[in-house]
């Protein structure tokens, strides 16, 4: 199955041209995309997975906080939930498995100027048989979309919860992807020549430092003649609150093309996003000048993970970190923007479990505990993250108000 999966995914390699499509972030904006959904009866055969804890899925159970809005899906992208409506009706969910849905998603990011993604590989999955059957999946149906939609595609690794000593799975499975020619797809995404891959995880004070495993890690990433992007924490610069303290962390970082710190959560409102521009973005982007790397700060809309709390047996906020109609995420993208940066990461496509998700979501809801997005249209993160994107490069101004449709 899997030989199939990798000579479908990589025909397209063979008619690459030599010089990039992609060759640059500077002025996109891209988005993080999970594909991490799975739905009772899709290809994958997995059940349901980030909807709930599979059979134990139901309206009493589950851990996400967004409804998606399925109105433009056909009928076949469509998977019956436990949920229902007031009147009774059925709701239905989708798959990120399936390759039209897929395919949908790279076309919004196209519709409203988005200029790629960054698609979320697991490591802690790597070996793990079907479930990482289905990721590779999730991959196929990105590079086709991608390709097909012109939009960029970065692999980003996220080594959450994967033990320092399997990390070199990490690397067996990029080299195994360079050598069936990712990086020779038309959406690959380069940086200053080389192709791009991410790694995310590096020194936050939660996980173990590993500093001696990631050094390897990264010198076999460069080895294969890669740049490499790392997902970091907020406070990297000064190696204080989320960041480990360590002075071999800034050794490792020198080691990368780029550095993008992971700053969901660490404000809640526009003064504070317009406050961590200045005192934390902007000398970020002081220190990578000086070091020559590029900087790619993260912008997120909003964030609620009530249900994904309860189901660990903790208590959350439903819409902890409110969305004002697109005001806060609208202020992130100025901070970043006043502070310098030549480059967006809009946190996430798809992320409906942590209510971060800037895809077509909100809508008629069925019954049940759902952040209500109703003040805009369900589509208005999509777009005004595209707005976003025009204002870095100087087609619009950086005004305090959001731009109106």
């Amino acid at each position: 199955m899997k030989a199939f999966f990798h000579a479908v995914l990589f025909a397209w390699a063979a008619c690459a041209s030599a010089a990039p499509l992609h060759p640059t972030l500077d002025g996109k904006i891209v988005t993080g995309y999970q594909g991490w959904f799975r739905a009772e009866g899709d290809a994958s055969g997995l059940g349901w997975v980030h909807y709930g804890r599979g059979k134990g899925f139901s309206p009493q159970a589950y851990s996400f906080d967004i409804w998606p809005d399925l109105a433009e899906f056909t009928p076949e992208e469509r998977y019956p939930s436990p949920f229902k409506y007031a009147n009774g009706r059925t709701a239905d969910l989708f798959s990120s498995v399936h390759p039209l849905t897929v395919r949908r998603h790279f076309r919004w990011m196209k519709e409203y100027r988005l200029d790629g993604a960054m698609l979320q590989r697991f490591a802690v999955n790597l070996g793990k048989n079907r479930v990482e059957d289905s990721m590779e999946m999730v991959l196929r149906h990105c590079v086709e979309a991608a390709n097909a939609e012109g939009r960029s595609l970065t692999v980003m690794y996220d080594l959450s919860g994967l033990k320092p000593d399997r990390f070199p799975a990490v690397a067996a499975d990029w080299r195994r992807l360079v050598a069936e020619g990712q990086t020779r797809q038309p959406c690959a995404q380069h940086h200053q020549g080389r192709p791009l891959v991410a790694l995310w995880g590096l020194g936050f004070k939660e996980r173990p430092a590993a500093l001696r495993e990631w050094s390897a890690l990264l010198a076999d990433i460069k080895d294969t003649g890669a740049a490499i992007m790392l997902g970091i924490p907020t406070h990297w610069r000064e190696q204080k609150n989320d960041c480990i303290p360590d002075p071999g962390l800034h050794r490792l970082l020198r080691q990368a093309d780029i550095l993008s710190p992971w700053t969901i959560g660490r404000y809640v409102d526009p003064k504070g996003a317009a406050e961590l521009g200045q005192k934390i973005w902007k000398p970020d982007l002081a220190w990578c000048a000086a070091e020559k790397k590029a900087f790619l700060p993260v912008i997120f809309p909003g964030f609620s993970w009530s249900n994904l709390s309860a189901l660990r047996g903790e208590k959350a906020k439903l819409n902890q970190v409110p969305r004002l109609g697109g005001r806060f995420l609208w202020s992130q993208a100025v901070a970043a923007r006043t502070a310098g940066a030549k480059t967006l990461y809009v946190a996430m496509f798809d992320e409906i479990d942590e209510g971060t998700a800037i895809m077509k979501c909100g809508g008629p809801r069925p019954v049940g505990s759902f952040v209500d997005l109703s003040d805009v249209r369900t589509d208005h993160y999509l777009w005004l993250s595209g707005q976003a994107g025009r204002m870095l490069r100087g087609e619009i101004p950086a005004t305090v108000d959001q731009p109106r449709r």
